[in-house]
């Protein structure tokens, strides 16, 4: 394969974009929500809520831009057939990341810049790979 196309390095870094935006929006609040109240969940607990909440925005992300280009449904099928490997490696890799300089479960100025970056770079070739390989995107 020729990883060397400039073309689809600048597209697949557009959709994993879009995706990060999708799944930190989910994330970002659930960790915040719990940061905030009072709860006596364990930092796993909430790291795996953030996790599900983050796919589930990504998901409603893409079927409300898919949903500007086709009927609702159709939007709908294709955000759900996007790459849950890439998806689940960016939130994994942003509360790993998260775990690892915070403790977990802890939305720090210091923390969040970083946590969005290894979240791109992780699934970024990746989406390279699917994207020139299959031609497939979610935009």
């Amino acid at each position: 394969m020729n990883w060397k196309c400039k073309h689809t390095w600048k597209k697949s870094a557009i959709n994993t974009a879009w995706c990060l935006l999708g799944c930190s929006i989910g994330d970002f609040c659930t960790i915040y929500a719990f940061q905030i109240i009072e709860h006596s969940w364990m930092v796993w607990q909430v790291m795996l809520l953030a996790m599900i909440n983050g796919l589930a925005t990504s998901i409603m992300l893409e079927t409300y831009i898919l949903s500007k280009q086709m009927n609702f449904t159709e939007a709908l099928k294709t955000a759900f057939g996007m790459s849950f490997i890439s998806m689940i490696a960016m939130e994994l890799a942003m509360n790993l990341t998260d775990y690892f300089l915070t403790g977990g479960a802890m939305i720090v100025w210091y923390a969040v810049p970083i946590m969005l970056i290894v979240g791109f770079i992780t699934p970024w070739p990746y989406n390279y790979w699917r994207l020139k390989k299959y031609n497939a995107s979610c935009h």
